[in-house]
């Protein structure tokens, strides 16, 4: 008895030994990721550009942010991020759970022939300059609708969405097709509902993905009024291309506006998402 009580008592200190040195750890990584966001914070609200480090902006200032709202070569590219990225993940969600659907449903003929094509192209592309060619004969280049269609397939997030359905309760499907459901019926009344999870989850990967896209941009389009913000936010801190505004406000913190725009709507939107991608990260993990 008393060996089972000390055994007790040395998991307990092991515990509590590991759950300090967690804590630790992870306050040094917090600390690592905020600070430099802090910096930058303050940096974008203070009228003077400085290059140490301050808790509180020295002269306060919103004109960085004003600069982006009321200049047409800043906030252009910011409502283009904002528009193809509200259609290229809605877009990129209906093709998803509509063709891991489709893969799901044992009595579609050719399906295991589709899922190998589809397999397939994630791991053999045409290459860059097929693709170009491809994108310039539809009417893509120069045309910021690109990372609307560029991005609205992805055969990695169908398949994730696909392992999801599969892992759907098989007597749901059998229950809704005895009550007269025909197949797209149980795909919006039994399949969706219980997609949340699944859904914020590839939708917040398709959202950054086409959010933080630049390398698309850079390839194809030349045009400034077609640019996304990070393009335009790369140019103004690498090369120096800040516009002419209406403020006298130091390239610092005018960079530093730009940075804060660029990562406020995911700062925003991450923790109304945060129960639903936790949920969602193991995707098809586990199967009864």
């Amino acid at each position: 008895m008393a060996k089972d009580m000390s055994a007790v008592a040395g998991r307990k200190r092991k515990l509590q030994l590991f759950d300090i040195v967690n804590y630790i750890v992870f306050t040094f990584l917090g600390l690592a990721i905020l600070v430099p966001i802090w910096k930058v914070l303050v940096d974008s609200l203070n009228a003077v550009g400085v290059y140490q480090f301050r808790l509180w902006p020295s002269q306060f200032t919103l004109d960085g942010y004003r600069t982006i709202i009321e200049t047409s070569a800043l906030y252009r590219p910011f409502l283009n991020s904002v528009i193809t990225t509200i259609l290229g993940t809605l877009l990129g969600l209906v093709l998803s759970t509509l063709g891991g659907y489709v893969l799901v449903k044992n009595e579609i003929p050719g399906r295991g022939g589709l899922a190998y094509f589809l397999l397939f192209t994630m791991i053999f592309s045409g290459g860059m300059i097929p693709e170009y060619l491809v994108m310039k004969r539809i009417g893509l280049v120069d045309n910021m609708w690109i990372l609307v269609f560029k991005h609205g397939m992805n055969v990695y997030n169908l398949v994730l969405m696909k392992n999801f359905f599969e892992g759907i309760p098989e007597s749901l499907y059998e229950a809704a097709e005895i009550d007269g459901c025909t197949p797209m019926g149980i795909f919006f009344k039994i399949v969706l509902p219980l997609s949340k999870a699944a859904l914020a989850s590839i939708g917040l990967m398709f959202a950054v993905t086409i959010w933080n896209d630049y390398s698309t941009v850079k390839i194809y389009i030349m045009k400034p009024d077609q640019v996304n913000f990070q393009y335009k936010l790369r140019n103004m801190v690498m090369d120096g291309d800040t516009p002419t505004t209406a403020y006298k406000v130091s390239q610092t913190t005018l960079f530093n506006a730009g940075i804060i725009s660029a990562i406020l709507p995911f700062m925003i939107l991450y923790p109304f998402l945060q129960k639903y991608f936790v949920q969602g990260v193991n995707i098809g993990a586990v199967k009864e």
